[in-house]
């Protein structure tokens, strides 16, 4: 029973570092403009068949499709940007809806480019098991673990050292007084999406590498990354990853000790408790106090 439990909390801990990665975009924009993109996940999913159209085309490993999947990934939370950008009233609900649209949208496009079949990554060398004393694990889980890690060290990096990163943070914090400083809150948003498509990009590829896609998946993607962001607490880079990883391993628990069906009841329990003792998120409160 204790191996279980111990694989159980390796497991969640490397499905935290992916959900991390899916949430870290969203986090950013919701961070930046205060608006949540409801395509994000969406744009997770179109880099996930982009991983899977190389794959199944060209012969090529998942990783292979992480310079065209940028590419069109930016290129499409770029076009998200733009047509949000011109709502001028109620932005706040009117880019809700606009951006649940834009998700509708995406997801009936790949519906008719990749069909409504399943798909899963053919490579061997991402499926082969991992050994770490008594813990399993896929090899694709462990990599791109490490990539959500490093992803979002140098998100952090960015986000306290760059000029437009300091940007970014300065837009969020008042938009008005940013103006003042010289900033140029549209460029600075635009610059958020951008990185936001970048997240995206790898989100997808590693989804592909480690699970099974569908069409239908896009939303389920998005609200997952919400529930995280939430949970982190508006602007916090630290706090996305340990609410992946807190939800992450509630899920692996629940499905070990308990039954796969309350797996997304266990995420919706975690959600709540938190909000109910910590209203700002895990690090959020702390992070205003700072």
């Amino acid at each position: 029973m204790t191996e279980l439990i111990a694989q159980a909390l390796y497991s969640g801990l490397l499905q935290g570092g992916s959900y991390a990665l899916i949430a870290l975009g969203l986090a950013l924009v919701f961070g930046t403009m205060r608006i949540i993109n409801l395509a994000h996940g969406e744009l997770v999913l179109l880099s996930a068949y982009i991983a899977y159209t190389v794959e199944s085309k060209l012969g090529l490993g998942p990783v292979a499709a992480i310079p065209i999947a940028l590419v069109v990934v930016c290129a499409a939370s770029s076009a998200v940007y733009f047509t949000v950008s011109r709502i001028k009233a109620d932005r706040e609900i009117n880019s809700l809806i606009l951006t649940f649209g834009i998700g509708v949208i995406v997801t009936n496009l790949v519906l008719l480019v990749w069909s409504a079949d399943v798909r899963s990554t053919t490579s061997s060398w991402l499926q082969e098991a991992f050994v770490v004393g008594p813990l399993y694990s896929m090899r694709s889980e462990l990599l791109f673990f490490g990539v959500s890690v490093l992803l979002m060290g140098g998100l952090w990096w960015w986000l306290s050292r760059s000029w437009y990163g300091r940007a970014v943070r300065a837009v969020s914090s008042n938009r008005d007084a940013a103006k003042l400083m010289g900033i140029d809150p549209g460029r600075t948003e635009l610059v958020s999406f951008i990185v936001a498509g970048i997240l995206a990009a790898f989100a997808g590829v590693a989804l592909f590498s480690y699970g099974v896609i569908q069409p239908a998946y896009g939303a389920a993607l998005t609200v997952k990354a919400f529930i995280i962001t939430v949970l982190a607490g508006v602007g916090s880079i630290p706090g996305v990853l340990l609410g992946a990883v807190l939800l992450g391993v509630a899920e692996a628990l629940t499905v070990t000790l308990a039954s796969s069906a309350l797996q997304e009841l266990a995420g919706m329990a975690l959600f709540l408790l938190v909000l109910f003792v910590l209203p700002n998120g895990l690090l959020g409160a702390a992070r205003r106090r700072g």
